[in-house]
């Protein structure tokens, strides 16, 4: 009988080889969250691998919660990492860009993902993972190691300054619409650009 009840509650576990099939099935979504995070290459290739031992390694994860515990520890390498701390509010966007062959972002939101990844470490990090991971502001303050009242005020200016972004090439499209009809727009606004980047790292 005691035996018994040691192998359902050992099933009910996420087992080693069960992270490993995760990180191995979700590879393009969990690198893409890492990249998102980390604005890097070498970083997000360092927080997918570290990621991974932390999963297999760690403390025992109920076998239901183990997709989110992934993410999760590519997150906390991620801020490990980075070390994201509040800039000094000037608010202008860093010029960034995403590589043209990176197949899972969608060609048409290379712009507004060249946005997200121009913020601010800490303002990025923390619309990451408030708007795009669904982190409650708690537990972002918490992984972040900052006051909860830092995150609303810093995920309003990642959105305005993404926004303002959008907009620019709204305005750039709608000119070049307008001489050439048959030009392709891409996504309009920024619930849309959201949408994207929630699906190109769920998916």
């Amino acid at each position: 009988m005691g035996l018994a009840k040691h192998i359902t509650r050992a099933a009910a576990y996420a087992s080693s080889d069960d992270f490993r099939r995760i990180f191995d099935e979700n590879m393009n979504s969990l690198y893409l969250l890492a990249f998102l995070l980390t604005a890097d290459h070498g970083r997000a290739e360092q927080c997918f691998v570290s990621g991974l031992e932390d999963a297999v390694g760690g403390n025992p994860v109920f076998r239901e919660w183990a997709h989110s515990w992934a993410r999760r520890m590519i997150i906390q390498n991620a801020v490990r990492l980075i070390k994201p701390r509040p800039a000094d509010g000037s608010g202008r966007l860093k010029s960034a860009s995403v590589d043209s062959d990176y197949k899972t972002i969608p060609a048409e939101s290379q712009v507004e993902i060249s946005a997200l990844l121009g913020l601010e470490p800490f303002e990025r990090v923390v619309y990451v993972m408030t708007v795009l991971e669904h982190h409650s502001d708690h537990e972002c303050s918490l992984l972040l190691g900052r006051a909860r009242r830092d995150i609303l005020p810093t995920r309003t200016r990642a959105l305005e300054q993404i926004g303002r972004q959008v907009g620019m090439q709204d305005r750039q499209l709608s000119n070049a619409s307008a001489q050439d009809p048959g030009l392709h727009d891409g996504p309009g606004s920024l619930i849309e650009l959201i949408d994207v980047l929630r699906f190109v790292t769920s998916a």
